[in-house]
């Protein structure tokens, strides 16, 4: 990879481009409203980044908002990181996690955030080797069959 373009996805097209590669994070979601879905998102504050290749094609995506808390202050929150499967190891998720650090740096948050699934080896690998360490647990009560 030479020069990774990464950007917000704003258009309907850029928010589509972003999917095969969200779906293997999230395989619950659907292509047909994929679209729609981060829309509704986006009014409240959800924000999508891609990063791209020379050749425009998606290898990585980053689902994330700013908000603040009592406790810790201005965040960026990273809900979704993830690297398309087939390009992992090439530095598009390091890449995409520094842009979005330096986006935190930009709008004066004080910390940033993500959660991670336990089950996701891998990832946490990747966490721990870019300096972030587990702070806290989150504790979910599902309220829905």
């Amino acid at each position: 990879m030479s020069s990774p373009h990464i950007a917000r996805a704003e258009t309907d097209a850029e928010i589509a481009a972003c999917f095969p590669v969200m779906v293997q994070l999230r395989p619950h979601l659907n292509a047909s409203d994929f679209v729609a879905t981060v829309r509704r998102m986006m009014k409240e504050g959800f924000l999508l980044a891609r990063l791209s290749d020379d050749a425009g094609v998606v290898r990585a995506v980053a689902g994330y908002r700013f908000h603040e808390k009592l406790f810790s202050g201005r965040t960026l929150y990273v809900d979704d990181l993830v690297t398309d499967e087939a390009s992992r190891s090439r530095g598009h998720g390091a890449a995409l996690l520094q842009w979005l650090i330096a986006e935190a740096r930009t709008a004066g948050c004080d910390v940033f955030e993500l959660d991670s699934g336990v089950q996701r080896r891998d990832a946490h690998r990747f966490y721990f080797r870019e300096r972030m360490h587990i702070s806290s647990y989150h504790f979910v009560l599902p309220l829905k069959p």
